[in-house]
């Protein structure tokens, strides 16, 4: 029997694609993630129409719950984080395909019970035997997980159903722990099935980024070292670390931030025009340019690391990090880090690509800025054109999604005087569909079997060779410096930027 819908135009731009039977099983149900996140884009995507109506989700954790109480938490999370209104009758076709398995990851029985469940939901709910498991869990657990699926025969689906496994950050902590961890997954799963979330890849303005470029004749044929003065990508947060100082401490802002998203938005900046739009051709771009980044020789000079010090942030006074709750005071994990990269391929060599993040800064904001060279020649005095900077188009990721271009415009009046003006284009006023959270995007595509939107492993293990140098060599050299909570970071960063002629843009 053919599942497609004989009323629908394939031809049809306006119809979503829709999951077709499948389920979903989340190991470590019972955190953060899963329930801010997780269980609402679940929700929000039944109430767009975008899932089966035999849809089923199973929680796994270390709780002594009925399927009850675990469809009373989600019912909760939902109430709480959904984007969407909560209307009933979406809720009840949803509940009836929650199932709760209690269990630790080494707990035989407790996996017999999860194939015992998937069995009788494919009988009730007709899920075809499809389920995807998300492994919400701390790395450490992953191979436990894997190989208690591959021991009970779930980790392959019977027939033409499909198995997948979808695992969150951190992929290591280094090179070495990464390409061991992919090798205990890829043993028991084939890496087309297995989906790395970054999260930044389901936001709407990053997919834009691709948009913006190859979609538009007036941006590409400047987008090269032939008018692009440097490119900065930016990832500010203006929170401490709150209570993740078990994660945290040890880790730090570049393992935590730059190795995965800022490398994937330089990738996705700076790679050539792929042939198509699938995962492969994107991947072979991406890695291309992750490929031809190059180091700077002297790693003291062309990059920073930094801790938050005590100071004034949203109208109150809060700790430095060395203060926090379970950090060690003699901590040397990074919560600022700023590096200079440089990609050495035809396109861009000899433009530096800054790159920033940190926590406890100005504001929150996520932004890529291609900055581009001044006029080579100006038939204007300088005195007309003393407030006049750098033409720049800047992608906005978060918050207030849109792009931005900036260049210059005379000001009104009997004198010629050039001044920076910007154009400003918003997600929220262009269009009247809001963006969907980055989780509904991405876990729909996992259900679709897209894989456009995630890192392969390969991405992966050459973004740890970018950093695993730089982190290296600061721990050899002495200790991060420290900055006021609130302000945009420590004097080193600004001085990296001063020695090339350049400063940091104000977000």
């Amino acid at each position: 029997m053919s599942s497609s819908n004989p009323l629908r135009d394939p031809r049809d731009r306006r119809l979503p694609r829709i999951a077709g039977p499948s389920g979903l099983v989340i190991f470590g149900v019972t955190g953060d993630l899963s329930r801010k996140k997780l269980m609402p884009a679940i929700y929000d995507l039944a109430n767009r129409g975008l899932l089966p109506p035999g849809f089923s989700l199973v929680g796994f954790a270390r709780r002594d719950w009925e399927n009850e109480d675990f469809a009373q938490v989600v019912h909760d999370a939902v109430k709480e984080h959904a984007r969407t209104p909560f209307r009933e009758e979406v809720w009840q076709q949803l509940a009836e395909g929650f199932r709760f398995v209690p269990g630790v990851f080494d707990d035989d029985e407790a996996f017999v019970r999860l194939r015992a469940t998937i069995e009788e939901l494919d009988k009730a709910r007709g899920t075809g035997g499809n389920f995807a498991f998300y492994l919400s869990v701390p790395p450490k657990f992953f191979p436990s997980v894997v190989q208690q699926l591959k021991k009970h025969g779930l980790s392959h689906g019977q027939g033409d159903s499909w198995r997948r496994a979808v695992i969150e950050k951190p992929f290591g902590h280094d090179l070495k722990s990464a390409q061991d961890l992919n090798q205990v997954v890829h043993e028991v799963f084939r890496p087309s099935d297995v989906f790395r979330i970054d999260h930044y890849l389901g936001k709407e303005t990053v997919q834009n980024i691709l948009a913006l470029r190859f979609a538009n004749t007036m941006f590409e044929p400047i987008w090269n070292r032939s008018y692009v003065d440097h490119v900065q990508i930016t990832m500010a947060e203006d929170i401490g670390i709150g209570g993740r100082a078990g994660y945290y401490d040890g880790i730090g802002a570049a393992r935590d931030v730059i190795q995965n998203h800022l490398l994937q938005l330089l990738a996705l900046t700076a790679m050539e025009e792929p042939a198509s739009f699938d995962a492969s051709s994107l991947v072979t771009e991406k890695l291309k340019a992750l490929r031809a980044v190059k180091l700077p020789k002297d790693l003291g000079k062309h990059t920073v690391r930094a801790q938050y010090a005590p100071g004034w942030q949203g109208g109150e006074e809060v700790h430095g990090y060395l203060e926090e709750e379970g950090i060690d005071p003699h901590s040397k994990t990074d919560t600022y880090a700023a590096i200079k990269l440089e990609i050495d391929n035809r396109r861009w060599a000899g433009v530096p690509f800054y790159l920033r993040t940190g926590k406890r800064l100005g504001r929150r904001v996520t932004e890529i800025a291609v900055v581009f060279q001044r006029a080579p020649h100006s038939p204007f005095d300088t005195t007309d054109t003393q407030e006049l900077g750098q033409n720049a188009l800047v992608i906005r990721v978060q918050p207030d999604e849109g792009v931005t271009i900036r260049f210059g415009s005379k000001v009104p009046g009997t004198s010629m005087e050039i001044r920076d003006v910007t154009m400003d284009f918003q997600y929220g006023e262009s269009f009247t569909e809001s963006s969907p959270e980055a989780y509904e995007r991405l876990l729909l595509d996992v259900l679709l079997g897209e894989a456009n939107l995630f890192p392969r492993h390969e991405e992966v293990e050459q973004s740890w060779r970018i950093l695993d140098p730089i982190e290296e060599y600061w721990d050899q050299h002495g200790r991060p410096e420290q900055y006021t909570s609130g302000t945009w970071g420590p004097k080193a960063a600004d001085e990296m930027l001063a020695r090339d002629g350049r400063s940091w843009r104000r977000p």
